[in-house]
């Protein structure tokens, strides 16, 4: 909040924006004389000796890890952020007549390379209007870093430090330890790369595996240094250096040309107000800098007194609020996040989201039903799963009579590519992991493991291959070659429809296949995705195909609002929707993880994924996760 009462409302609700309207035009009111001018300083043309010089700064912080969807009902929906909201704050901060600086506080936050290419878009557009932006942080890891340099300055204190190091993946292998249980997996793939099967039937990477990886690497690499180099005014030699002899602290990175100014967080106003008087012909210096903390971010309403108060917070907690309908032109936003499989969507232990088919098609249902829906964009953010809930995605998909476009988050491959496929136009990150065009299956035997601990198993069986998924023996000949046959027609179908929907032939499209992982930037180059671009590059876009189509009118385009589907349930509802023994054990077991390092955590919640994953018999999955320090 400012110390002289002024009130910045950044994306309150709008019934609330005409009271808060009211209280602001009172306020201005009280104002007196000299702090009125002081907007016209700036481009006054005359050196100010005599008035005092008053700065506003927009301060907004980054932390977390920013969830893509839509917000949270109620409470929760206060208290918690997604990446539009931040992104919202932000560019709001942009377009205020009286904010002339951001300031972005980073602690710590949690990204991958689709946000951190967001979040530089946004602050690249803050600037181009004229306002710098003034990134401190108490130490950054490499994603971090890219964001903060995509400020005008970075501010460190001195006991800070950078951790720039580099990108590196580590694939962990589970044969060795299979082989001292004496569990047998038995994984079938199509697709030289599609290495899904390796770290359960391998010690090491396959020379295809390794091929794909140092490829992947190459190129984000390339993109992170070509990154801070235009953002840092240094050569991409320099970059290379910097980062190989890092870690750095706060005078090492300084001295590298890293960071700007070494200063604490108490410090940091008056170097913003020194810069600010730098930048600006017209004064000598700025006396006042005043912060608008939390920009953008409502208050929340602490008053729960009295009956009144105590219904109030009971419809907060459980998000009970009535949905303003318009009548307004709208582009529906469907959010795809997380592991894809037949059902409904949920959430794991580990924090980590699963995409239910059924939620998915859900959610398109309720955008063709809606007349003011006059285009579609699926946010995609998914390393794949279920071949047949991608299948059941895609076609829901492709019954849309609107226009339909696809952005691409920080990973969209395999299941992800498969739902993404049928836009009329595809948008991914430059850092986005997508194509793994391929398909695996296959189960583990554990029939060793059975008779190490004493149990034992009699069998009755009838049909040739009535064993084909059992977990107690491996495949048989006739059962393998059966299996393997329906993958192989799973694949076909798989690049059928992908060439069909790419206007590629299938034999160009084939050679692009087989498995492999591309970047952004590399889709972009071979034809898988069409443009590099942001969530709302992919809107903008939307729109003009809307218009080009006709179910929107030109005329209508500065109207459009977002439709953010499915909509969020709040965790009283998920909690209070079935209470039983399971909710209570998630419950428990969720607050147990938290204690646990987050190395340990992300790999525990992958084997989770796979464990789901191994109901299914068919799947298109992405196998490793790439963890860039």
């Amino acid at each position: 909040m400012f110390t002289d009462n002024a009130t910045f409302t950044g994306n309150v609700p709008r019934a609330r924006r005409a009271l808060l309207a009211a209280l602001a035009i009172g306020c201005a009111l009280t104002l007196s004389v000299p702090q009125i001018a002081l907007a016209k300083d700036k481009d006054s043309g005359e050196k100010n000796t005599g008035k005092e010089i008053s700065r506003v700064a927009a301060e907004i912080t980054l932390k977390g890890s920013y969830r893509e969807g839509a917000p949270l009902p109620g409470l929760f929906g206060e208290v918690s952020e997604t990446l539009d909201d931040v992104l919202g704050r932000i560019r709001s901060a942009g377009d205020h007549q009286r904010v002339n600086a951001v300031i972005l506080k980073l602690d710590s936050p949690t990204l991958g390379w689709g946000k951190v290419h967001e979040f530089v878009q946004v602050i690249r557009e803050v600037r181009s209007k004229g306002k710098p932006v003034y990134a401190y942080l108490d130490s950054a890891n490499l994603p971090q870093y890219v964001v903060a340099s995509a400020a005008d300055k970075i501010v460190i204190p001195e006991s800070g430090s950078l951790t720039v190091l580099g990108i590196r993946a580590e694939i962990s292998f589970y044969k060795n330890m299979f082989d001292k249980l004496d569990i047998d997996p038995e994984v079938l793939r199509v697709g030289k790369y599609k290495s899904a099967a390796e770290p359960y039937t391998r010690t090491s990477m396959s020379e295809p595996f390794r091929e794909e990886m140092e490829t992947l690497l190459d190129s984000l690499y390339a993109y992170t240094v070509s990154g801070i180099a235009e953002s840092r005014g240094m050569t991409e030699d320099a970059v290379r250096s910097a980062i190989d002899s890092g870690p750095h602290t706060a005078k090492s990175a300084q001295k590298l040309g890293l960071v700007d100014r070494l200063a604490y967080a108490d410090q940091l106003n008056a170097y913003i107000k020194e810069d600010l008087a730098a930048r600006d012909e017209a004064i000598d210096t700025v006396d006042e800098l005043k912060v608008a903390e939390k920009f953008g971010k409502e208050d929340i309403d602490k008053d729960f007194s009295g009956f009144n108060g105590f219904v109030k917070l009971m419809n907060l907690l459980s998000g009970d609020t009535v949905e303003q309908k318009t009548f307004r032109p709208k582009i529906a936003v469907i959010y795809a996040s997380g592991a894809i499989m037949d059902g409904k969507s949920s959430s794991d232990l580990f924090g980590g989201e699963s995409l239910g088919s059924k939620t998915f098609v859900k959610a398109v249902e309720k955008a063709k039903e809606d007349e003011t829906v006059k285009a579609v964009v699926v946010r995609v953010n998914s390393p794949g799963g279920s071949a047949l809930a991608s299948d059941l995605m895609w076609r829901s998909l492709e019954t849309l009579e609107v226009p339909f476009v696809v952005s691409m988050g920080d990973v969209a491959a395999s299941g992800g590519y498969y739902i993404s496929m049928g836009a009329e136009k595809i948008f991914a990150e430059p850092g986005t992991l997508t194509g793994s065009i391929g398909v695996v299956g296959g189960k583990v035997a554990v029939k060793g493991l059975m008779d190490k601990v004493g149990v034992t198993t009699d069998i009755v069986a009838r049909g040739k291959n009535s064993g084909t998924f059992s977990l107690l023996t491996p495949f048989s000949d006739s059962e393998r070659k059966a299996v393997q046959q329906m993958l192989n027609e799973t694949y076909e179908l798989f690049v059928e429809k992908a060439a069909a929907g790419r206007a590629m032939p299938v034999e160009k499209l084939e050679e692009l296949a087989r498995g492999r992982v591309y970047t952004g930037l590399i889709a972009k180059e071979l034809g898988l995705v069409d443009e590099i671009g942001t969530l709302d590059d992919a809107v903008e876009a939307a729109e003009e195909l809307a218009i080009k189509a006709g179910t929107l009118k030109a005329s209508e385009r500065d109207r459009v609002e977002r439709l953010k589907l499915p909509k969020a349930k709040s965790p009283f509802e998920s909690l209070f929707s079935s209470l039983d023994e399971e909710v209570r054990a998630k419950a428990t077991a969720k607050e147990a993880m938290r204690l646990l390092p987050q190395t340990v955590r992300e790999e525990l919640r992958h084997l989770d994924i796979v464990n789901k994953l191994a109901e299914e018999r068919v799947l298109t999955f992405v196998p490793f996760q790439l963890r860039i320090e």
